[in-house]
């Protein structure tokens, strides 16, 4: 078995290596500290499944998801996210991964969803799956979706760095995107969103969970 960890930090990726190689003895191992690592490791190489962050330098978890999915189709990704909003794994399965757990889930956990996602089968969170059958479970007529939902996905990762107090500029320079594009994609979200003000909207977003 071939599996790539893609995670900036490289104690959490040798806590992963060292958890999953105990489970699976024949394992190898490569890793990638970046979006564009990632991309270029799974372009070159044949990996069994690829465990990616949500949040990485460069690309968002989810677009790396978006590329790896059109370019190899059958290769499962197990993400990992320091959330366990169910928002996030949502979007993320309709897009394509084949599980999603928090960064706080057990070892066991871990090497479950690995085996699991390997075997052709889908995993989340105990807890994810929880949020998911009661938010379906209080889904009445009168209740209306939650205004992040209505967010596209590059809207929703505009929405999460605001909140997270970083500025116009400096999204743009991270996402490799003008300013103004910027500014249009917060003009949409707080309209989307029915909000006013950045203040608004971060008391949102860290009220449930949203940011890092």
């Amino acid at each position: 078995m071939r599996i790539l960890i893609a995670d900036d930090h490289a104690v959490v990726r040798q806590g992963l290596k060292q958890i999953l190689a105990e489970a699976f003895k024949r394992a190898s191992f490569g890793e990638a500290e970046n979006s564009q690592q990632a991309l270029e490791r799974v372009r070159k190489e044949h990996w069994d499944i690829v465990i990616l962050d949500l949040t990485m330098p460069g690309q968002s978890g989810l677009e790396v998801l978006k590329d790896i999915k059109q370019s190899h189709p059958s290769l499962p990704v197990l993400m990992l996210s320091m959330h366990p909003e169910d928002q996030f794994a949502v979007r993320m399965l309709k897009t394509g991964a084949a599980g999603y757990l928090t960064k706080d889930s057990s070892p066991t956990e871990l090497v479950k969803a690995v085996g699991e996602v390997i075997a052709g089968r889908r995993y989340l969170n105990p807890e994810v799956i929880e949020g998911i059958v009661n938010d379906l479970d209080s889904d009445q007529p009168d209740r209306g979706p939650r205004p992040h939902e209505s967010l596209s996905d590059r809207e929703y990762q505009v929405m999460r760095m605001i909140a997270s107090g970083l500025t116009v500029s400096q999204i743009a320079q991270k996402l490799s995107l003008n300013v103004k594009t910027i500014s249009t994609f917060r003009a949409r979200v707080l309209k989307k969103m029915e909000m006013k003000t950045t203040a608004e909207l971060m008391h949102y977003a860290i009220q449930r969970g949203l940011v890092d």
